[in-house]
């Protein structure tokens, strides 16, 4: 398949800039693969199609605020310094705006008494930074009390504190990404308790999310594009979960494209998984043979991204633009404040 194949025209209004008041009552699109059925819920109808023995899979990577702002030695020039991942203890890779003005040695203040030097540059235009006079702990605490949170380019607006509460999951714990696992930004804890009530499993993964996410595919040949790696965990105790889950002829459930990654990525043979931890690339698109997951849950993605691919590999690609195009007339909100799907 094309690049081009997987575009759609979606108006600007449709993209939502800001978060529901209520994780929950976003609006949900219902689709069966079976009959290419689609239904219009919201999400707190979820727990419907959900039945006893069903494993729930939540990818638990936690955002941090990855933008920060400092202020360039003897230029005094104001620079967006956005934190990709941590290297090592105070080591950074970071993407820097105006990248032209900062060079190898140059120091970069980002608060009082806080300093990183540029230390090297990255292949993909970004540096390579190291924070002094600072502990890793009271870096993150730092971080965590300056920085914005890393709205997607396309929400174009400035962050509020709203946003550090809402752009990320209620049950977020692993600290690493820089974008949040949209997916699971709907769920309450109210709604968990409910899942969990009707006899289903939940278990977490953790694939850290980075500004590759976001990254358009310049190339109309799939085969040709490569994904960014991002980091991943698989527990032994999640691994056994699925292996019993799939042993019993019952249904593994991904919240999110990230899970889906992470869960093809660490299958062995057959239909079972065994722990690991380490870096993905896994691009899936059409067509791929899915071997762990058997529902997506997934909200509505860009024209063209590795993101939409991964949905059509699932559902294929004709169901997938009815879906959209059924998603625009019913003015569904798009993107990751946006509304949801369920696949089954």
């Amino acid at each position: 398949m094309r690049l081009s194949d997987f575009d759609y025209e979606l108006p600007e209004e449709l993209i939502a800039k800001y978060p529901i008041e209520k994780r929950d009552h976003s609006k949900l699109m219902v689709i069966n693969r079976k009959d290419e059925s689609i239904q219009h819920k919201h999400f707190y109808d979820l727990p419907d199609y959900l039945n006893p023995g069903d494993l729930l899979i939540v990818n638990e990577t936690m955002v941090y605020p990855a933008r920060l702002w400092a202020i360039k030695d003897r230029t005094e020039a104001k620079v967006e310094v956005f934190l990709l991942r941590e290297l090592e203890n105070n080591l950074w890779e970071v993407m820097v705006k105006p990248a032209r003005k900062v060079r190898i040695g140059n120091k970069l203040t980002v608060a009082e008494g806080v300093q990183c030097d540029v230390i090297d540059n990255t292949v993909s235009g970004g540096r390579v930074v190291r924070f002094n006079n600072i502990s890793q702990q009271d870096l993150y605490a730092l971080i965590d009390k300056i920085g914005q949170s890393p709205l997607p380019p396309y929400i174009d607006r400035e962050p509020t504190p709203v946003d550090k509460i809402k752009y990320q999951t209620v049950y977020a714990k692993r600290r690493g990404a820089v974008a949040a696992p949209t997916a699971g930004l709907h769920f309450t804890k109210d709604l968990i308790d409910k899942i969990k009530a009707k006899g289903v499993k939940i278990r977490p993964v953790v694939l850290h999310i980075g500004l590759g996410t976001f990254r358009p595919v310049t190339v109309e040949d799939l085969s040709r594009h490569r994904m960014d790696s991002e980091y991943y965990e698989v527990s032994a105790e999640t691994a056994i979960a699925i292996n019993e889950t799939k042993a019993k002829n019952k249904r593994v459930i991904a919240v999110g494209t990230s899970v889906v990654r992470a869960l093809e990525t660490v299958t062995v043979s057959g239909f079972q998984v065994s722990p690991r931890k380490g870096w993905t690339d896994k691009f899936i698109h059409p067509p791929y043979d899915f071997k762990m997951v058997d529902i997506l849950i997934t909200n509505f993605h860009q024209p063209k991204s590795t993101l939409i691919m991964q949905v059509a590999a699932f559902a294929s690609l004709d169901l997938v633009l009815k879906a959209y195009n059924e998603a625009t007339k019913k003015k569904y909100h798009f993107f990751s404040y946006g509304d949801a799907m369920v696949i089954l």
